[in-house]
C-alpha cells in the first residue's frame, strides 16, 4: 500500500484536485436526504411551513404574540419584522440562523395564543389586550407557565409545540388571504430545484474524478512501464539471469495492470468512503433519533465479515501472481520450442504441464472468486438487516411522536452510506493484497541496483584516437553465486589489424571470454584494457561504440532489412549499408526479394534461414564500422564457400580493426594470426595454427578430430 502511495506522489497536483471533487461530491450526496427529509416532513406534513416565523401577519397576531413573550424576545421580533403600509408584520430576514432562532421563541407562545384562540381556555383575549402590560403576567408567571406546559406535553413538546406553530401560521395565512397550496408547491419547488443542482453538481464531480483517476492511473501505469523498461535495459546479464525473461514481461504488463486498475479504485473510492463516512456519522448524529447504536451494530458485523474473508483469501492472492508467472513461463518455452517438441512427439507431455499450471492458476482464482461472490450476499443481508431495524425501531418513535417520517427516512439514507463507504473499503481490500504483491514485485525490479555502472570520473576523453587494442591481464571471473571460477588468470593481447580466435571444448568459457569485452559481465580479478585504458574507466557507451558485436544465436529485429543494418546509428548511410551486406554475403538473397532492402523481417526473424540471419546480424556489426570486432561462433551456420568468401571479404575490409573471433570449426581460424586454445577455463596454448600443432596437445585433439591428414599437412581448411 505504501508503494502505491509513493507512486501516486508524483501526480500529487491531481490527488489534490480530486480530493476536492470528491469532497464536493460528498456534500451534495450528503444533503440530499436531508431534502428528502424536508420534502416528507414539511412540504407534505407541514403544508411547506418550514419555521414557526410567518412570513407574513396581521398587526393583530403580532400584538397578541407580544403578551406571551419577555422582553428580549419582544426586542428579538422588532429586530426581525417591519411593519408595511397595509398595517400587516412582514419577515425581514432569511438566514437560517435568525429563522430558527425565531422558530424557538416564537414556538411556544404561538400555542398558548392558538389555545386561547380557540377557546380551549377561559380567558378572554379581549380582556387581555385591555389590561395594561404585565397587567395579568409579570415576566417570572409567564416563564413558569412555559415550563408546567411543556413538562405536561412530556418528550412530544417539541413536536406537539411545532405542530401547532405550523397550524397557526398556516390559520395567519389564510386569515390574510393568501393560498396555502401556492406555499407548499413554492416550497416544494424550492426544496426540488436546490436538490436538482445538487445531483447536476455532485453528476459533474464524480465525471470529473473519473476523468482525472483514469489519467492519473493512466500516467502512473506509464510511468512504471518507462522506468521498469529502463531499468531492465540497464541491467547486466547478473541480473537479467536472476529474473527470468517471462517474469520480466509479467511484471511489466500483468503486475503494473494491478497497479493501475487499484490506482483507479483508491482515487475514486477509498479516497470518497471515509469522507462520506464520517460525513454520514455527523448527519446520523444531528437527527437526533436515538438509533445511533444501529451504526454500531452495522459497523462491526461488517468488520467482522470483512477480517475472516481476508483471512481467508490473503495467501491465496499472495499465491496468484506467482502462478501468473509459472504459466506465462511455461506458455514461453512451449511456443519458442514447438519445433523441439513436434521432433520428439512431446504435444501432449507439454499439454499436461500446461494444464497442471493452468489448473492451478484457475483453482487460485476461483477461491478467490467465491469468497468475493460470498462477500457480496453477506453485504446485502447485512444491510437488509440494518434497513430492517431502522424501520422497526423508528416507526415506534414515530407511532410516539419522537420521529418523524422524514427523519426516519434520512437516517436509514445516512446509514446505508455509511454501511456503503465500508462496503467500497471491503471491496477495495480484497484487490489491495493482490494488488501489494504486484507493487512489491515491480520494486523489486527497481530496486534492483546494476552490478555493471560507469564510475563517475569515467576517462572516455583520454582516448581520443582509439586503435582498437585489448589487453587482458591476469583475468579471472565467477559466475555470481557459483563455487569456483570460470575463467583462470588469463593473460593475451589482441591487437589491431589482426585476427585473434579462440577455441576450445564446449562449456571451456570461450563465450564468457568474449561477454567480458563489452562488460556484460565485470571480471572477478584483473583487468581488460582497450587501448590501455581498464574498460571499467570508460563508460559503457563510450566502449560499446566501439564495439561490433555479433553474438552466437543471431537475433533481428521486426522492421525490414534496412532498419536492422542501420541498427548501429543513424550515421550510417545507405551505401556504408549495402557494403557491409556485400562484405557478409548477404547481397544475392538480399536482391532477390522483391521489396529488397525494405522487405520485412518478422519478430525474431523467424521469415529467414539460420545463415541468412547469421548474415545480416554479421552485416550488420560491419556497418557499424568499428575498431574492434567480436564474433562469437557466428559463422557456425554458415557453409564452406560463403564462410571463405565472408572471411576474404572482412580481412580485406577491417585490416585495421581487431577482430576476436570464437569458433567451434577450425576451418574459420586456421588463418588467424593468433589462436587461443581454452579448456577448462583456462589457456592451454597460444600461437598459430602451425604452431599449436606441433605444441599443444589439446589444439592437436580438436584439428585431428576436425581436419583430414591433408588439411593438417597442407596448413588450410576447406
Amino acid at each position: 500500500m505504501g508503494k502505491i502511495f509513493k507512486y501516486l506522489r508524483e501526480s500529487w497536483a491531481s490527488v489534490l484536485i480530486i480530493l476536492g471533487l470528491l469532497v464536493v461530491q460528498a456534500y451534495c450526496d450528503l444533503q440530499l436526504p436531508q431534502y428528502t427529509s424536508n420534502i416528507v416532513d414539511v412540504g407534505i406534513g407541514k403544508g411547506g411551513i418550514a419555521y414557526a416565523a410567518p412570513e407574513k401577519m396581521r398587526e393583530e397576531t403580532h400584538d397578541d404574540l407580544m403578551l406571551f413573550l419577555t422582553e428580549e424576545e419582544k426586542t428579538l421580533l422588532e429586530n426581525f419584522y417591519e411593519q408595511d403600509t397595509e398595517g400587516s408584520y412582514v419577515l425581514t430576514t432569511h438566514n437560517e440562523e435568525d429563522l430558527q432562532t425565531i422558530d424557538s421563541k416564537l414556538g411556544l407562545p404561538m400555542l398558548l395564543l392558538s389555545t386561547l384562540q380557540s377557546g380551549e381556555a377561559q380567558v378572554d383575549m379581549n380582556m387581555l389586550r385591555t389590561m395594561p402590560a404585565g397587567g395579568m403576567f409579570t415576566e417570572d408567571m409567564l416563564l413558569t407557565v412555559r415550563e408546567q406546559i411543556a413538562g405536561e406535553m412530556g418528550d412530544m413538546s417539541d413536536s406537539i409545540i411545532s405542530a401547532r406553530a405550523v397550524q397557526f401560521v398556516q390559520a395567519e395565512y389564510e386569515a390574510l388571504g393568501m393560498d396555502s397550496g401556492k406555499v407548499q408547491t413554492s416550497y416544494l419547488t424550492q426544496i426540488g430545484l436546490k436538490m436538482l443542482g445538487l445531483s447536476v453538481l455532485m453528476m459533474a464531480a464524480s465525471i470529473l474524478v473519473g476523468l482525472l483517476a483514469s489519467k492519473t492511473a493512466a500516467r502512473t501505469g506509464r510511468n512504471l512501464r518507462n522506468r521498469i523498461f529502463t531499468k531492465v535495459v540497464s541491467f547486466s546479464n547478473a541480473e537479467m539471469d536472476k529474473f527470468s525473461t517471462a517474469s520480466l514481461i509479467t511484471r511489466s504488463t500483468n503486475d503494473i495492470q494491478q497497479v493501475q486498475m487499484v490506482v483507479v479504485m483508491l482515487l475514486r473510492m477509498v479516497l470518497y468512503a471515509p469522507i462520506i463516512g464520517i460525513g454520514g456519522v455527523i448527519k446520523v448524529a444531528n437527527t437526533g433519533t436515538g438509533m445511533g447504536w444501529i451504526i454500531g451494530v452495522a459497523v462491526g458485523s461488517i468488520m467482522a465479515l470483512v477480517l475472516v474473508l481476508l483471512m481467508v483469501a490473503m495467501p491465496k492472492f499472495k499465491m496468484m501472481q506467482t502462478l501468473v508467472d509459472r504459466v506465462n513461463l511455461i506458455s514461453r518455452e512451449i511456443l519458442t520450442g514447438i519445433p523441439v517438441i513436434r521432433a520428439f512427439s512431446r504435444e501432449q507431455f507439454e499439454e499436461k504441464r500446461f494444464d497442471r499450471a493452468n489448473k492451478d492458476l484457475m483453482g487460485t482464482q476461483l477461491f478467490t472468486s467465491r469468497v468475493m461472490t460470498f462477500m457480496m450476499p453477506a453485504m446485502m443481508m447485512i444491510m437488509n438487516g440494518i434497513s430492517v431495524m431502522i424501520i422497526w425501531f423508528g416507526s415506534k418513535g414515530v407511532d410516539v411522536g419522537t420521529i418523524q417520517v422524514g427523519e426516519m427516512l434520512a437516517f436509514i439514507t445516512y446509514t446505508m452510506q455509511i454501511v456503503m463507504s465500508f462496503l467500497m473499503l471491503t471491496m477495495i481490500s480484497i484487490m489491495l493484497p493482490r494488488a501489494g504483491v504486484a507493487a512489491n514485485r515491480i520494486e523489486e525490479v527497481l530496486s534492483t541496483e546494476t552490478s555493471i555502472r560507469d564510475k563517475e570520473d569515467v576517462k572516455d576523453d583520454t582516448l581520443t584516437q582509439i586503435k582498437g587494442e585489448i589487453t587482458f591481464e591476469d583475468v579471472c571471473f565467477r559466475y555470481p553465486g557459483a563455487e569456483e571460477d570460470a575463467l583462470h588468470h588469463l593473460n593475451f593481447t589482441a591487437k589491431p589489424g589482426q585476427t585473434t580466435a579462440i577455441i576450445g571444448s564446449t562449456g571451456c568459457g570461450k563465450s564468457t571470454l568474449l561477454h567480458l569485452i563489452p562488460r556484460f559481465y565485470d571480471v572477478t580479478e584483473g583487468r581488460i584494457k582497450l587501448d590501455g585504458v581498464d574498460i571499467r574507466e570508460l563508460s559503457q557507451k563510450k566502449l560499446r561504440s566501439q564495439l561490433g558485436f555479433v553474438p552466437q544465436k543471431a537475433v533481428l529485429f521486426s522492421g525490414t532489412i534496412t532498419t536492422n543494418l542501420k541498427f548501429g546509428g543513424e550515421e550510417i548511410t545507405d551505401g556504408i549499408m549495402r557494403e557491409a551486406a556485400e562484405i557478409a554475403q548477404a547481397t544475392e538473397f538480399i536482391e532477390s526479394k522483391p521489396d529488397g532492402y525494405e522487405s520485412l523481417i518478422s519478430q525474431g526473424g523467424t521469415n529467414v534461414s539460420g545463415g541468412q540471419k547469421q548474415r545480416l546480424s554479421i552485416a550488420r556489426a560491419i556497418a557499424k564500422q568499428p575498431k574492434v570486432f567480436l564474433f562469437d561462433d557466428s559463422f557456425s551456420a554458415l557453409d564452406y564457400k560463403t564462410d571463405a568468401a565472408l572471411r576474404k571479404a572482412l580481412g580485406e575490409k577491417v585490416k585495421d580493426a581487431t577482430v576476436i573471433i570464437v569458433a567451434q570449426r577450425i576451418n574459420t581460424i586456421l588463418h588467424a594470426d593468433r589462436i587461443l586454445v581454452l579448456d577448462n577455463g583456462s589457456i592451454v596454448g597460444m600461437g598459430t595454427h602451425e604452431e599449436l600443432l606441433e605444441n599443444c596437445e589439446t589444439y592437436r585433439e580438436i584439428a585431428h578430430s576436425q581436419l583430414s591428414e591433408a588439411e593438417l599437412k597442407g596448413g588450410k581448411g576447406a
